[in-house]
């Protein structure tokens, strides 16, 4: 199974980029978008002059428990750079998303509450509601983490959008929304670190 199978398999249809997607990203934006992929995980991330967006982790389930997460985490985490990513809310039907949260409050990741992030998939045409979480080094505010993912939303996610899929993504200030009185709760919050 090669890497984008992989990805494929795990990530729901509304969140993956077409592989023509990543490749080209890899290949045209290689100084930013990139892979790093072994035998038993995939991490594609962009780092950016400020900060890190992962777009896809991917550890295999024979693997887990070895601490390769933590050690994919630790690597960027030396970059001493704000790691930013895009995590769905918890699903009670799907025990991955809760999993998924737990080892992000593990790695000391926190929620973005002030930032709302809704985007129509290309791939079923249906609004996707996502959650941002952050890591930062100094403390970023959320403002700096919201104009952080403008920029790799605009870079990135939206990259030869048309061309590739024969259609845009939303403009970003449809899809991103920032707002200090969301009333949004801490997706964090009431997971316990230990698991």
């Amino acid at each position: 199974m090669d890497w984008y199978e992989k990805l494929s398999e795990y990530f729901p249809i509304e969140e993956m980029k077409s592989k023509e997607h990543m490749e080209l990203l890899l290949k045209e934006k290689g100084d930013v978008y990139h892979k790093d992929e072994g035998a038993y995980h995939v991490l594609m991330y962009a780092e950016f002059n400020t900060f890190i967006f992962i777009d896809y982790v991917w550890v295999s389930s024979k693997s887990r428990g070895q601490g390769i997460g933590h050690k994919l985490m630790e690597k960027l985490k030396q970059r001493n750079k704000p790691i930013i990513l895009e995590v769905e809310p918890i699903d009670y039907d799907d025990s991955d998303t809760e999993k998924r949260l737990h080892f992000y409050k593990r790695e000391g990741f926190s929620h973005a509450q002030s930032i709302g992030y809704n985007r129509r998939s290309l791939a079923t045409n249906k609004e996707n509601t996502m959650e941002i979480l952050y890591w930062s080094p100094s403390n970023e505010s959320e403002e700096i983490i919201f104009e952080q993912m403008k920029k790799m939303y605009e870079s990135i996610h939206t990259y030869k959008d048309e061309e590739i899929y024969g259609q845009a993504y939303q403009p970003v200030d449809e899809v991103l929304t920032f707002d200090e009185a969301r009333g949004s709760d801490d997706i964090l919050a009431g997971i316990e670190k230990s698991k």
